[in-house]
């Protein structure tokens, strides 16, 4: 306990667990505070659609947090998330399906969609979705079993660089193409949708709506400290060893691909609970969700945000879905041309990301007395600390 208790003090300091508890209090008690404490008509009143749009955005954060744990900290550039988040989203879309049977349009005890397939009965996988306990277990362990058994034959053969995102990409894209099928039981090119309630609360009522995305906000903050956790002891500086030099890391006597797999399955796992938390606010989940340009976005995110700094993570998904989602309402046509552009320009004159360009600046303006090394440790330094691990 002592051990954990002085490692949780080195993850911030004072100036950082005070920025961490005006986020948490900013996210989880001003924004519900502001919606369902002031009239309507208030200025400051935070409308409905704006918390289920928020609701969002902290779910993308989960997700670019697990993209940047696993890309940003270990130099594995996933192109394949995606198909871990829409596992998670459909598990728990499975179980709210389950929760409504006959309440459908067919009045039947299966869901519609089957029911308009002609099928006779419930599909053996879909077993146990009635119970929500049942159902989130599913949403974690589906993606964490699929990540470990794809990345132990992935890592096993040494398979790394790009040749590791091209088929991760060809991953999810299978995925996509599975689950687009009617025969498969997951609702084909439409997906499941047409939720009417949660663990017995309706999905229509602004005070679930709320609930939801209060949870959504407390779950990525404890997200982001597990991910400080990991990343900041001797685990953390042995993944960051084997992003600059894998082969030293072997030659000093560690196994990466232990490391590589237990930090690639936790992204995976991660991404199922973004999910869970992300379809009962957006109503809807399909296919579309394992589309490999949602991957290719979710590391984006992470790239605009600034790699290996945790905080750019949620930052860089906050900023891209902003900015999407006041683009496609404005300008719809040139949306992704400013995504485009948008990367470009990262890439070109912020190549650490947004945090990363803002800790070189706060570094150059204010040195530390008598000591020049004000930026982050070298590569080489961070192998020597794995080695001396």
């Amino acid at each position: 306990m002592e051990a954990l208790k002085t490692h949780l003090s080195q993850i911030h300091d004072k100036r950082g667990w005070l920025a961490v508890l005006g986020t948490l209090l900013l996210l989880c008690v001003a924004i519900p505070a502001l919606n369902a404490g002031l009239p309507p008509d208030s200025a400051l009143h935070v409308p409905d659609y704006v918390v289920t749009v928020l609701g969002k955005f902290m779910c993308f954060g989960i997700v670019a947090l697990a993209m940047d744990l696993i890309w940003g900290f270990t130099g594995i550039l996933s192109l394949g998330h995606g198909v871990f988040f829409a596992l998670g989203g459909y598990a728990i879309g499975m179980h709210m399906m389950r929760d409504m049977a006959g309440e459908g349009v067919y009045r039947s005890d299966l869901p519609d969609f089957m029911v308009f397939l002609d099928w006779k009965e419930l599909p053996w996988f879909w077993y146990g979705f009635d119970n929500f306990f049942f159902a989130i277990l599913m949403a974690l362990v589906v993606p964490g079993v699929l990540a470990l058994g794809f990345g132990f034959l992935a890592f096993r053969s040494r398979i790394g660089g790009v040749y590791f995102s091209i088929i991760t990409q060809a991953m999810t894209f299978a995925a996509m193409l599975w689950f687009f099928r009617n025969d498969t039981g997951f609702g084909g090119n439409n997906g499941l949708t047409d939720f009417k309630r949660l663990y017995g609360y309706s999905l229509a009522e602004p005070s679930t709506k709320l609930g939801l995305y209060t949870l959504s906000a407390g779950v990525l903050v404890l997200v982001y400290l597990l991910c400080r956790y990991v990343v900041t002891g001797r685990l953390g500086r042995i993944l960051r060893a084997i992003r600059d030099h894998e082969g030293k890391v072997m030659f000093t006597g560690y196994n990466p691909l232990n490391y590589k797999l237990f930090v690639w399955t936790l992204s995976a796992v991660l991404c199922g609970l973004a999910g869970v938390l992300y379809v009962p606010q957006v109503g809807i989940i399909n296919p579309s969700e394992m589309e490999p340009a949602n991957s290719i976005e979710m590391a984006i995110w992470v790239a605009v945000g600034g790699r290996a700094s945790l905080l750019g993570a949620p930052l860089g998904a906050l900023i891209v879905n902003g900015s999407k989602s006041w683009f496609t309402a404005s300008f719809p046509d040139y949306w992704l041309y400013f995504l485009g552009a948008l990367f470009i320009s990262v890439t070109l004159f912020f190549p650490k990301g947004i945090v990363g360009a803002v800790q070189d600046i706060w570094s150059k303006r204010k040195p530390a007395p008598g000591d020049d090394t004000t930026t982050s440790p070298s590569p080489a330094l961070e192998s020597e600390e794995a080695k001396q691990a």
